[in-house]
């Protein structure tokens, strides 16, 4: 058994899983998101990655292409993206970080360059596992902290369809 299998005995699933991973172009390290399998991938060694699920980006908010890691934050304010704001006008200018209205949830991995989307947190476990943002990938907040501590800056983020 790995180190990394002995890593996650004892722990509550949620919604990460130890998987074989054979696509070869991508190094350990690397965040692939598959957002027509609601999944992330953090490939841990060749071969081996760990799959989080996730919710993706609503029809017509979902995008493709390599980002790379740029901002790593704990439980930060949110200030609504003026696509939100004009979605959801009663929204106030900033929600305060660690408060239950706070859509980022206990951690933030923001994705740049332009820093437009984020993986984050969520306060809607419910949404894990549809299309519900507006671009940006939502884990349950157990998970995003377990890649918050795996992640640095720089970390390639590939997303595929």
């Amino acid at each position: 058994m790995s180190l990394l299998a002995l890593a996650f005995a004892g722990r509550p699933a949620l919604a990460r899983e130890l998987v074989q991973f054979q696509d070869q172009r991508y190094y350990p390290g690397t965040i692939v998101i598959r957002t027509g399998q609601r999944s992330l991938y953090f490939v841990t060694a060749p071969g081996e990655a760990i799959r989080y699920q996730i919710a993706v980006g609503k029809a017509g908010k979902q995008w493709r292409g390599v980002k790379y890691v740029e901002e790593l934050a704990v439980e930060p304010a949110w200030s609504p993206p003026a696509e939100v704001k004009r979605a959801q006008p009663n929204l106030p200018d900033v929600i305060a970080g660690g408060s239950p209205r706070n859509p980022m949830g206990a951690r933030v991995i923001g994705l740049g360059p332009g820093g437009e989307y984020a993986i984050h947190g969520t306060n809607a476990p419910g949404t894990i596992g549809t299309a519900a943002s507006f671009g940006c990938f939502r884990m349950h907040n157990p998970d995003v902290i377990d890649l918050y501590a795996r992640v640095r800056m720089g970390t390639p983020v590939v997303v595929l369809p």
